[in-house]
C-alpha cells in the first residue's frame, strides 16, 4: 500500500480524563467490534489516565504479584493483552490505540517497534534519550523504565496499548514484580525532568504518534 493511501488515513485523538479502568477496557472492546463490522471506520487513540488499578495480561503469572490477589491493594483485572503485571495511577499517561492494521503492516513485532518509537520520539522533543534494550519491550531512560506496551490485536484490529510515566506515584509498583522484569528499575520523566508536565506530554504525543504511522489526526 502506498504511502499516499496511509497518510490518508484520519485518527480521532480522544483526550480523556481520569477514567475508571473498567469503563476503557468497555470502550475499546466496542470500538474494536465496530471496526470488524465496518474496517473503514478511521482509527482511534484514547489518551487519559487511570485510579490505582493492577492489570494482568492473558498469560500472566501470579509469582510477580507481592500481594494476594483475592485482597488487592487496589483493583486487579486480568485482561487480553499480552505480558505480565503492570500498574497504572494518575500521573501517568495511557494511550489505547485502536488501529486496523491491514491499513498498515500485518506485522505485530513491527506495531510494537512502532508505538516505542513513539515514545522515544516524544521523549527526544524534550531532550531525553530514551531507548529500547534487546529482547525486552518497553521503553527505557537512564536504566530506568518509564514507558510500557501490552497490545491485543484480533483481526488485526489493535486495543490496549501504552503507557508512558510522566509524574505518578511509583508507590504502588513496589506491590509487584512489573512486567515479570525484577533486575531493572521503573522511573519517572520527573526524576529527569521535572518540569515537564502531563499536558505538554499530552500535546506533543499525537503529533509524533501521527509522524510515526503517518496518519492524519482528528482532535476530538
Amino acid at each position: 500500500m502506498g504511502l499516499e493511501a496511509i497518510a490518508a488515513r484520519g485518527c480521532q485523538v480522544w483526550q480523556l480524563g481520569l477514567l475508571p479502568y473498567e469503563r476503557t477496557w468497555q470502550w475499546q472492546q466496542e470500538l474494536v467490534a465496530e471496526r470488524r463490522e465496518n474496517p473503514e471506520l478511521e482509527d482511534v487513540l484514547m489518551l487519559l489516565e487511570h485510579p490505582p488499578v493492577y492489570t494482568l495480561g492473558r498469560g500472566a503469572t501470579l509469582d510477580f504479584l507481592k500481594f494476594d490477589p483475592d485482597r488487592p491493594p487496589a483493583e486487579l483485572h486480568r485482561v487480553e493483552r499480552g505480558g505480565e503485571v503492570t500498574y497504572h495511577c494518575p500521573g501517568q499517561l495511557v494511550g489505547y490505540p485502536i488501529l486496523n492494521l491491514t491499513y498498515y503492516q500485518r506485522d505485530l513485532h513491527w506495531y510494537l517497534r512502532q508505538l516505542e518509537t513513539v515514545l522515544i520520539e516524544t521523549l527526544r522533543v524534550y531532550g531525553l534519550r530514551a531507548d529500547r534494550i534487546p529482547g525486552l519491550t518497553g521503553v527505557w531512560l537512564n536504566g530506568y523504565k518509564v514507558g510500557a506496551i501490552g497490545i491485543k490485536v484480533s483481526r488485526w484490529i489493535t486495543m490496549h496499548g501504552f503507557s508512558l510515566n510522566v509524574n505518578p506515584d511509583l508507590e504502588g509498583f513496589k506491590a509487584i514484580v512489573p512486567c515479570g522484569i525484577g533486575d531493572r528499575p521503573v522511573g519517572t520523566l520527573a526524576q529527569f525532568a521535572p518540569h515537564i508536565s502531563l499536558t505538554d506530554i499530552r500535546q506533543t504525543l499525537p503529533e509524533i504518534f501521527a509522524q510515526v504511522f503517518q496518519v492524519s489526526l482528528v482532535m476530538r
